[in-house]
């Protein structure tokens, strides 16, 4: 009889608090936190949006300023504060975010005073992209990487010494165009000399040729013209061996290329310039 009714008054304490976390639940469910920001002015936002991103919280600066950004989308904090947020989802490495925030700003203020810094940041964004075409130190090989970032990167700045050749951030661009054209000439020539060693010769010349008429006067334009050597020469084409033998010896007369032939094996690439 004591064990019935010690059973029976377990189920009853085990049913009791059931309904009490039942309860609990119900109530988190409708009575969700609330937003300490509502009712902020826009100065109050972006003030505090700033402190959070001094202070090196960037994911809270970050939806301060998105916040600021929805509610108060006409004006000048609002236009500051979707240029914060591109540059703090790029801090974060929140490439596609960044991006997103930076085409907005530029879709919708054109005439901005600060165009020159978004398309600067744009360029950056996609110039230190560890994703694809900079990953320095991954063990990919440069033919498997996608080029997308950089030309994407290039474009960028492009625009930016463009339309503002005077802006501060006009000869950093330019620098680092003259970069990614030097890394696009590299990473054709690298694709060229893979083919190569695979014995697809006129694969090999294709991309040798498309290195040295798009990317003229690159360092690896010599690497190229000595992979047309060879690989007109493995396809018995005499006549345009011999011319790009020519133009080999003309432009880079102490070239080793000329005694040495192609490197022996792959390097990486950052080991070349």
């Amino acid at each position: 009889m004591r064990v019935a009714l010690y059973r029976l008054w377990t189920l009853r304490l085990l049913g009791t608090a059931a309904a009490a976390v039942l309860l609990g639940l119900a109530g988190c469910a409708t009575s969700p936190s609330k937003d300490e920001t509502l009712g902020w002015s826009s100065a109050k936002l972006y003030a505090e949006a700033k402190d959070e991103m001094n202070s090196g919280n960037t994911d809270k600066g970050v939806k301060l300023y998105e916040k600021l950004e929805s509610r108060y989308p006409y004006g000048l904090l609002a236009q500051q504060a979707l240029i914060e947020i591109a540059y703090g989802n790029y801090k974060q490495g929140e490439r596609a975010q960044a991006l997103a925030a930076a085409d907005r700003f530029l879709k919708l203020y054109p005439n901005n005073p600060y165009t020159d810094y978004v398309l600067y940041l744009k360029g950056l964004i996609n110039f230190n992209t560890d994703q694809g075409w900079f990953s320095f130190l991954s063990d990919q090989k440069l033919y498997e990487r996608d080029q997308a970032a950089a030309k994407q990167s290039f474009e960028s700045f492009k625009e930016l010494v463009t339309r503002f050749p005077d802006s501060k951030y006009a000869p950093d661009a330019r620098q680092r165009m003259r970069y990614i054209v030097n890394s696009l000439a590299e990473y054709e020539t690298h694709v060229a000399l893979f083919y190569y060693r695979r014995g697809a010769y006129v694969a090999a010349a294709d991309r040798a040729q498309r290195a040295i008429e798009h990317y003229q006067n690159a360092p690896a334009n010599q690497l190229a013209l000595a992979i047309l050597v060879d690989a007109y020469g493995k396809l018995g084409m005499t006549q345009l061996r011999d011319d790009a033998q020519r133009v080999l010896k003309l432009n880079y007369p102490q070239s080793t290329y000329l005694t040495e032939g192609l490197p022996a094996r792959d390097e990486p690439f950052w080991k070349l310039w």
